[in-house]
Order: C-alpha cells, then structure tokens, then sequence
C-alpha cells in the first residue's frame, strides 16, 4: 500500500515507518516543515494542508499532536487540545474532498476517554470518562468524522501507556529506578494499561489490512498491571529496589493536573476487538516486554 502518515518523527511514527517500509509499504509523510521528496507539508494550526500532495494514497495513519508530558498550564492545554481536534478535523476533511479518498484512516486516540475509573473492565463499548483528557479523546475521535461520512474507514486507536525505549513514559521513568529511588505513585492500586511500541506499530498495520476494524479500537497489552505490579516488576527487570514511593501530593505539587489524569488516574482496558479479529501480541506480558525493551 502506499500510506501517508502524520507524527512520523514521534515515538510511535519512528518505530511505524520502517516497520510499513519493510513491510514493502511506500510511506508518504505528512510534516510542518519545508518538505523534503517522500514529503507532503501541512500547517494544522494554520488550517493549511497540501491537498494535491495527499491523492493516490490508500491509508493514512494520523498520529500527529502536541506532547501530554509536562505541567499543563493552560496555554500547554490549548496546545494538546487544539493539535488534535483541529489536526484531525483538517485531515478528515481534507480527505474526504479527494478524487479517490483512501480506503482506511487509522487514527491515534489515548486510553483517556474513559477518565479514572477504578477497576472496571473497559471495553470499547464502555462510556466516556469526565476530565480534560476524556473531553479532548472525545473531540478528538469525532473530528474524524468527515472521512467517516466520506465512506472511509477509521479506526479510532484508543492507544495505552506506551513503552519505548527511545521516548515516552518508560524513559522518563529510568532515571530514578536505576538510582534505586524508584516507588509506587500514590496508592499504586491504579491501572496502567501499558502496550509495547512493537505492538502499537502492529496494531496499526493490522487495523490497516483488517476490513472489519473501524471505529474504537483499545489499544493496549491483554495484561494490565497495578502501578505497584509495574513499579516491582520494573525493579526485577533492572535488579534495584523500589522501596521509595511517590506520595500522591508529592505528584500533583510537581506536576499538577497531569498527576491526577496521568499517573493516578486508573484505566483498566482489554483489548477486545484487536484480540476478536485476530491479532496477536508480541509482548502480552510486562516483564517480557520490559527485558525485551532494555536489553535485560
């Protein structure tokens, strides 16, 4: 197939490229800057796209939008909110005004559309959370909807905590567990419905290729963890202790809001559609893929 893909340069477009490429996929990418051959440009907060440059395409894997990581002041907030909703909206209606549209949009969207909800089961068919970041899932999956309304399929990835090794939450989390001052954050009884990076880049290349895909798809390992299994099974793979927990005030004075919808919230989902139409997970267990990712 020939697919366009936004966010290319992120954590999950980096590993998604050469992942299609060697797939025998042709990858067009969609970027902000100057754009180079192989290279389509737009200006989401612009509201300018190259819409010659986005015909002849069969998918688009629309991936692009601002980083959640950092204090959420409300100019950040505007920022994650408008990147999405507006990036996804501009995309969606730029393709569904194009001789021959693409036949898939997979389109990134985050566990936080449920909010905090404990130990519920989430399934794709349970309710929206309340929140920021349950609002902005919500805004952020209904912009696609002109492409939907185009007679495109999407898939709306509903993507867990990601694991990488070059990036994202896993990274962040090193330094200190290396140094043996690694802990629990808060009551560590919250769910942190984790995926590997492969299976990201899996999950994507599958809702590409799999006709009955579409709408929300969690995007999430079949084995969620408590943050205190995380924290101690993170401190096995690195042979430290994580005898040095995080109390939750600890986490809302450093990081304010983004504590309480980030690292203390609970979202326990199962991936049910990816496992019913037939994916299989190349790290469906968190140490296997921890030591997998770390080289342990």
């Amino acid at each position: 197939m020939k697919i366009l893909v936004t966010g290319a340069s992120g954590t999950v477009g980096s590993a998604l490229v050469p992942f299609l490429t060697t797939g025998g996929h042709s990858v067009t990418r969609l970027v902000r800057a100057e754009p180079k051959p192989e290279e389509v440009r737009w200006d989401p907060a612009a509201g300018q796209i190259d819409k010659a440059g986005l015909e002849g395409h069969d998918a688009v894997v629309h991936l692009a939008g601002e980083s959640i990581a950092g204090r959420w002041t409300a100019t950040k907030k505007k920022k994650i909110r408008d990147s999405r909703v507006q990036g996804t909206r501009l995309l969606a209606e730029a393709l569904s005004g194009l001789a021959r549209p693409p036949k898939v949009l997979v389109c990134a969207s985050a566990l936080g559309y449920y909010g905090n909800r404990g130990e519920e089961k989430l399934r794709e068919d349970s309710g929206a959370g309340s929140g920021f970041l349950a609002e902005v899932c919500q805004q952020w999956e209904a912009a696609a909807e002109p492409a939907r309304q185009k007679g495109i399929r999407v898939a709306n990835l509903r993507i867990g905590i990601i694991l990488s090794s070059v990036g994202g939450a896993l990274v962040q989390m090193l330094l200190p567990f290396k140094l043996g001052v690694g802990g629990k954050i808060g009551s560590g009884q919250q769910y942190w419905s984790w995926v590997a990076v492969d299976d990201v880049a899996g999950a994507i290349h599958h809702a590409l290729t799999t006709e009955s895909l579409h709408g929300p798809v969690n995007t999430v390992a079949p084995k969620p963890v408590t943050n205190l299994e995380f924290t101690k099974t993170l401190g096995r793979v690195l042979g430290r202790p994580t005898i040095f927990p995080m109390p939750a005030f600890v986490a809302r004075l450093a990081l304010g809001e983004m504590a309480d919808e980030l690292l203390l919230s609970s979202a326990r989902l199962e991936p049910g559609r990816l496992l019913a139409s037939g994916y299989k997970f190349r790290y469906p267990e968190l140490e296997g893929a921890l030591r997998h990712l770390l080289g342990k």
